[in-house]
């Protein structure tokens, strides 16, 4: 299933190779908001796929005070890997009536948000589809969830305090739950568990280690085992290196979930396990990785690296 889906993808690059298309490289939510300037809730007013989207705030949330109607018209993080000539990155909010943003002004003054696909949460039925990670894996949260976790994660990339009691009992409350799976009655609780391991990565928990294990155990749940092995970073103790080392020594576990494991190694800066990863990059995986998905989807360039190249990157590093 995994080489077909990069099969798929390969083909689609060698297509827009020849064919003229619009492509970029999306950004991981850590650089949306930590590149955001203002935090809000909107209404949308109109939208036009060339010019833009005009926005009426309705609560400011974080960052600099916007008020009144503004048109956010340009991108603050778009990295194209390929552009068709008229048929530039797109403003697609036609059918969205309220949606919460990410806004930067750039250097000419004009309002932005990351990319036609990022930097935005839209609201449908009172529900946020939300992004904690990348945009290419949402969660679906109701508005408070969404608004007291998303407020804390931005302010405390821009320096400022937010809600502690209210994080902690949230992680508390559905990290203490089995990790919940995809049926109809469980999805509600796996987006919230969701949310919760994304915070404790985003806002540099420590103190929940035994609250992730299980989440990191659960090799049937791909999305619980990326938000787990992230969720890691802020706990850089032996136990966290050699579960980290296991997940990358265990075959059943998938490419993917074992870069993110590479990348939470790298931030621990851990120079004394450098013969455990050049021993590991010897027999690693060169199989392309990624986020798979819709080879239309614009964001199909987005980089991921193998496992070994996550690995060489590691090693370069551990000097």
């Amino acid at each position: 299933m995994y080489k077909l889906r990069y099969l798929l993808t390969t083909l689609f690059i060698l297509f827009i190779s020849t064919v003229k298309a619009t492509t970029w490289d999306e950004p991981w939510h850590d650089k949306v908001v930590k590149e955001a300037e203002s935090f809000v809730l909107a209404k949308v007013v109109s939208s036009d796929k060339d010019k833009g989207v005009t926005i009426s705030i309705l609560k400011q949330l974080g960052g600099k005070e916007l008020t009144g109607t503004i048109l956010i018209s340009k991108f603050y993080a778009l990295s194209l890997c390929s552009y068709s000539t008229g048929e530039g990155p797109e403003f697609h909010f036609e059918h969205i009536d309220s949606c919460y943003f990410f806004i930067k002004k750039n250097e000419k003054d004009e309002y932005c948000i990351a990319t036609p696909t990022a930097g935005y949460a839209a609201i449908n039925n009172g529900i946020v589809s939300a992004t904690y990670r990348h945009s290419y894996h949402q969660a679906r949260v109701t508005l408070p969830i969404y608004q007291q976790t998303m407020t804390a994660i931005f302010n405390n990339y821009h320096g400022l305090p937010y809600d502690k009691s209210f994080i902690n009992d949230f992680i508390n409350k559905y990290l203490a739950l089995k990790p919940a799976g995809f049926d109809k009655e469980e999805l509600p609780i796996f987006f919230n568990q969701h949310v919760a391991l994304e915070c404790i990565y985003h806002l540099n928990l420590t103190g929940f280690y035994d609250k992730i294990i299980p989440f990191l155990n659960e090799e049937v749940n791909f999305h619980s085992q990326v938000s787990a092995a992230r969720a890691l970073a802020a706990s850089n103790t032996p136990q966290s290196r050699t579960l980290l080392l296991n997940i990358l020594r265990n075959k059943k576990i998938n490419d993917f979930v074992k870069v993110i494991s590479i990348w939470t190694l790298q931030s621990y800066e851990a120079k004394d396990l450098k013969p455990q990863f050049q021993q590991l990059e010897q027999t690693a995986s060169t199989e392309e990785n990624g986020f798979g998905g819709n080879i239309m989807d614009p964001r199909i360039c987005t980089h991921f690296p193998t496992v070994k190249q996550a690995l060489d990157e590691l090693i370069a590093k551990a000097k």
